[in-house]
Order: structure tokens, then C-alpha cells, then sequence
């Protein structure tokens, strides 16, 4: 018998990015990367794992914008010439490093060459095309819960003052999951873990029975939970809340002393994108010359500081690397959660979440570092086992009320990544663009075909506007021009649209563009925005 549980929440997300004016739009790699080195890495691990009969639990998120872009024709089309660029890359690099002698490199060149087609096999052939198809696959096993997010990652402290605000971005995702997955989701993971007292109110009128927070947001609960973040509690609302656990995350997220920075590791920044000469390389990065990551790396972290000083990397040595460290995160949950379990007098419950493209993207041996870990917490311990939010509820139903504080998993726990001097010019136009969506859901015309399509339209464009990766890029200056640029678009499409239903004059060339480019949520229901 087991004294306690341990649950992996994996929280898939990116924004939505979709531009069929443009053959090859930089920021649309952001999606393919992910494909390439997250998603379809951990359904191997999935697949695997349920072919070996090994018991695991699991849940993730899957956003509904990702889940959005998952599911378009033209970013499949897209994603497929993507992988067979890569695979035509991997197959030359395999004759270069051969020709020039350069056998260690030679030997990854081939992992990398095996490993994209097998991408191609898995992405084309098995589902054709369909990630949502295949995590759905996966999640009728009953390993995998997947949950839903905001709709379109919106901050929702932000909009606390505008309830059909927050009923759009809550309403919207469960119906999409639902549309989608072909289940209603019984989780949410609350975008940017961003909570304020009394949401937990829209989220039982939605129908969903956990969400979960930072740390802070139940250690400071009204009243103060007697376990301790080691057991979930709920809210008046009866919906019920998790809380992170510092410790485990820390291992796995600290940039200091977590796994993913070990020496033996491979190399993020060094990429045959920047390494190889223009004329070798210019087939394979941006048409304009500009140089981009490729995905195949041929060095490992080493421990110098200067990133021209690598060695090369050992795909073995990491893979000996990523399973001494399941070994050691197993060793250390089963020291925490014996101590707990000794403490408390019950079995504690050990959340541990993780942004899902940690696993493959930035960490190259994350997916085998679950898949190792999973595989020796079956066999080779009984202290503890996996399971999920919505499996332990079913299991543990008396829990005590209590209200979370506000919090968020953001710098300093709060709201200031998403509302700061740098950004906060974002909100006045969204709350002005809310008020306006308030008119619109309420326009007398509505049920006419036409005005349906403009109000449906200018929500999708409303939604878009508030996506939290907008901010969370500009406080963080990486692509800003480009997160100003999407904020600016969808406002600026939102206020056309409106303007011309008000005016009664409805440029439809103007409205099937806009339609044609941001296409996601197609049974949309502006109703939640209504009086």
C-alpha cells in the first residue's frame, strides 16, 4: 500500500498564430518547434509506456488555442513540409559529417535523421495529421487527463471587473474542449495560475470541479488549510483547489540546481541554424537569411560559460544522465512523502507542474526523463503513486472549505508581469473593446446571418486581443514588435468590425479576410457577453 500520491501536471499552451498571408511566418515555427520536440516526443512516451503495460497518470493541459492550432488544415499542411525540410537537413548533415570526417557528429546527425522521420511517421501516417486525435487516443486509456485553459490564455485577475469577460475566456474553453476531446473537461488550469477570491464562482457555473494555483495562493487560504498545500481543499463554490509544491518543481525548474542544466545535457543555444556557413545552411532557416534554430545540436552544456567552448554532445551519457535523475526525483518524493505522511497521519498528495514544452523543447532529454521516471516508480518503489486532480477527488471527496488568496505563479507571485509600466497601455483598449462586445451581444439585429457573423467574429477578435502572451513577451522584451503588432490587429480588427455593425455598413470582403485568418472556435457563442 502506498502512504501518498505524486500527480505531473503538464501545461501545454501556446498563442494563437496563424498567418496564411505569409508562406513562412517566423513566430508560426514557435508551433512546429513544439510539435517537433514536445508534443509528439511525450505521446512516444504515452505510447510506450500503455504498450508496455506500465500503470501511469498524468495530466495536461492542452489550451484551446493550442488545441486550435492543432486542429487547422492549413498548419498541418504547414508543420508537414516543416518535419520534411528537417528531414532533408538531418540527411545532408549526415553526408557532410561523413565526408568531413566528423564521426561524433556523424553518429547524431543519424539520431537526428531517424528521429524526424519517425516524427513524420507518427504526425502523417498514424494520425494523420491529428494531434487532437491523438491525445484523445491516449486519454481514452485513461492514463492522460486532459484539461482545459483559458480560451485564449487571458489573465483573468485582470478582467475580475467585467464578469462577461470572464465568462467568454472560461465559457469558450470548455466548449471547445468538449467539441474537441468529445468530453467536457472537469479541470481548468487558470492561465498564468492567475487567481482572485470568487472566481472559483465562474468556474462552478461552468461546470468544473478543480483548478490549480501557486503555492502562496492556498498556503495564505481563508481559513488556513490544517494539511497544508498537501491536500487540495474547496472552495464555498464547491469547486476544489491544488496547489503547486515548491520542492518538486525546483529540481526540475530551478535554472541553478534543477536537472535540465547538468553539464551532460545537451546544448540549447548552439544550433547547425547558427553554426553551419550561410551556404549550407540558407535552404533551412528564414527565405529572408535570417538564421534560425534548426532543432539538431551537436553539443552538450559542458559547465563553461563561454558558448563557443562546447563538447560534443553524448546521447548516450545524457540518456544514462536523464534516468540517474528520475532515479534521484523518485528517491527524493518518496523521502517527502514518507516525512509527510508520518506528519500529517494521512497520505499526502504531492502536486508538481510543469510548463509541458519544458520536456524536449528546452529540455532535450525531458520526455525520457518522465518516461525513465514513470517505468521505476511502478517497478521500483511502493511509497507512492501517480495520479490525478480528478482521480483523487473521486478517491478523497471530504475536503475542507477554505478561499485561496490571490496569487499567480508569475515574478513575485502577483499580477505585475501582466499589468506594468511597459504594458500596461494593453487595458483601457480591452476593457473599451469589453464594453463594446456588451453592445454587440446585445445588437437588435441579432439572428440575422449576417450581424451573427460580425458579432462572432469581433468576439474571436476580442479574445485574441486579451491573450496573456501578449504582455507576458513584452515584459519579458523578447518579440515585442510582434506582440504589439498582434495586440494592435486584433483591436484594430475588433473596432472595425464593431464600427461597421453599428454604422450598418458591412464591408464583406473586409469581414471574410478577417474571418479567413483567425478561424479558431467555430461554434463561438457571443451570448455570455449579453445583459
Amino acid at each position: 500500500m502506498s502512504r501518498g500520491y505524486l500527480s505531473l501536471v503538464l501545461h501545454a499552451h501556446l498563442p494563437y498564430i496563424r498567418h496564411p498571408e505569409h508562406k513562412d511566418h517566423m513566430e508560426e515555427r514557435w508551433l512546429y518547434e513544439a510539435i517537433t520536440e514536445t508534443y509528439i516526443p511525450l505521446l512516444h512516451v504515452y505510447e510506450g509506456l500503455i504498450r508496455d503495460g506500465v500503470p501511469f497518470k498524468v495530466t495536461m493541459t492542452i489550451s484551446p488555442s493550442l488545441a486550435a492550432m492543432f486542429a487547422d488544415e492549413m498548419l498541418q499542411q504547414r508543420y508537414l513540409a516543416h518535419i520534411e525540410n528537417l528531414i532533408e537537413l538531418a540527411d545532408k548533415e549526415v553526408a557532410r559529417t561523413e565526408k568531413e570526417h566528423q564521426y561524433e557528429f556523424n553518429n547524431l546527425a543519424k539520431m537526428y535523421h531517424s528521429r524526424f522521420v519517425m516524427i513524420r511517421q507518427t504526425f502523417a501516417k498514424k494520425y494523420g495529421c491529428d494531434l487532437i486525435k491523438a491525445f484523445r487516443t491516449i486519454q481514452d486509456s485513461d492514463n492522460l487527463e486532459i484539461i482545459t485553459c483559458g480560451a485564449t490564455h487571458g489573465f483573468l485577475p485582470l478582467m475580475q471587473h467585467h464578469p462577461e469577460a470572464l465568462r467568454g475566456q472560461i465559457y469558450t474553453a470548455v466548449s471547445e474542449h468538449e467539441r474537441l476531446f468529445g468530453r467536457r473537461p472537469k479541470g481548468i488550469w487558470l492561465p498564468e495560475c492567475g487567481y482572485f477570491p470568487e472566481l472559483d464562482n465562474y468556474l462552478a457555473e461552468a461546470g468544473l470541479s478543480y483548478f490549480l494555483v501557486d503555492t502562496h495562493g492556498v498556503e495564505y487560504a481563508n481559513p488556513r488549510p490544517y494539511k497544508g498545500i498537501y491536500a487540495p481543499v474547496v472552495c464555498p463554490s464547491g469547486v476544489a483547489v491544488f496547489a503547486r509544491d515548491q520542492e518538486s518543481s525546483k529540481q526540475v525548474w530551478s535554472a541553478d540546481e534543477g536537472y535540465p542544466g547538468d553539464y551532460d545535457y545537451r546544448e540549447f543555444y548552439r544550433d547547425v541554424g547558427f553554426d553551419l556557413p550561410m551556404e549550407q545552411i540558407k535552404n533551412y532557416i528564414h527565405p529572408d537569411g535570417i538564421r534560425l534554430n534548426t532543432g539538431m545540436k551537436y553539443f552538450k552544456i559542458t559547465g563553461n560559460h563561454d558558448l563557443q567552448y562546447r563538447e560534443p554532445y553524448d546521447y548516450n551519457q545524457a540518456m544514462e544522465k536523464a534516468a540517474s535523475h528520475a532515479g534521484n526525483f523518485m528517491f527524493n518524493r518518496e523521502r517527502q512523502v514518507e516525512w509527510l505522511a508520518d506528519t500529517m497521519k494521512s497520505e499526502p498528495l504531492i502536486i508538481a507542474p510543469y510548463d509541458a514544452e519544458l520536456f524536449g523543447h528546452w529540455w532535450f532529454e525531458g520526455p525520457d526523463w518522465l518516461n525513465f521516471l514513470f517505468r521505476k516508480v511502478a517497478y521500483d518503489q511502493e511509497m507512492f503513486e501517480f495520479t490525478t486532480p480528478r482521480h483523487y477527488l473521486e478517491k478523497q471527496p471530504d475536503l475542507q472549505v477554505s478561499v485561496p488568496s490571490a496569487s499567480s505563479w508569475g515574478d513575485k507571485g502577483y499580477n505585475e508581469v501582466w499589468l506594468n509600466g511597459a504594458n500596461d497601455w494593453i487595458y483601457m483598449h480591452l476593457d473599451k473593446a469589453v464594453e463594446r462586445m456588451k453592445e454587440l451581444a446585445n445588437h437588435p439585429g441579432r439572428g440575422d446571418e449576417l450581424v451573427e457573423r460580425v458579432v462572432k467574429q469581433s468576439m474571436r477578435e476580442l479574445l485574441l486581443a486579451q491573450s496573456s502572451d501578449w504582455a507576458f513577451i513584452i515584459t519579458n522584451d523578447t518579440t515585442v514588435e510582434y506582440a504589439i503588432k498582434r495586440t494592435d490587429t486584433h483591436l484594430q480588427r475588433f473596432n472595425d468590425l464593431y464600427y461597421q455593425l453599428v454604422n450598418g455598413s458591412i464591408d464583406l470582403s473586409m469581414l471574410a479576410d478577417i474571418e479567413s485568418k483567425d478561424n479558431l472556435f467555430p461554434e463561438i457563442n457571443p451570448d455570455v457577453f449579453r445583459n
